[in-house]
């Protein structure tokens, strides 16, 4: 669901009915949290592998300096954003375990 027509959404409902409620991944028929996370490896290794290719082609002559570069600081960021992907999780599964029942 694009940003303006939930504010569209937003907007129209403010007179007349309360807000709505935005709906989950799995209704909306968005993917599940498992596919988000099976789709973020897969980018990392891509990256990966992409970066390797472009080391591997600058070093044979036949990429740029520029497009290894460019694709070594891709690979670069995509980890870093896993890293912290991966820890945002931990942080929360750690204060849901730390919870009282």
């Amino acid at each position: 669901m694009a940003i303006d027509a939930i504010a569209a959404k937003v907007i129209t409902g403010v007179g007349t009915s309360p807000a709505p409620v935005a709906e989950t991944g799995a209704s909306a028929g968005g993917e599940s949290f498992g596919a988000s996370l099976s789709r973020l490896v897969q980018s990392v290794e891509s990256s990966h592998t992409g970066a390797n290719e472009a080391v591997s082609g600058m070093l044979n002559g036949q990429t740029d300096v520029h497009d290894a570069m460019i694709a070594l600081q891709r690979a670069d960021l995509t980890l870093q954003f896993a890293v912290q992907v991966r820890n945002k999780m931990m942080n929360a599964y750690q204060d849901i375990m730390r919870m009282p029942i």
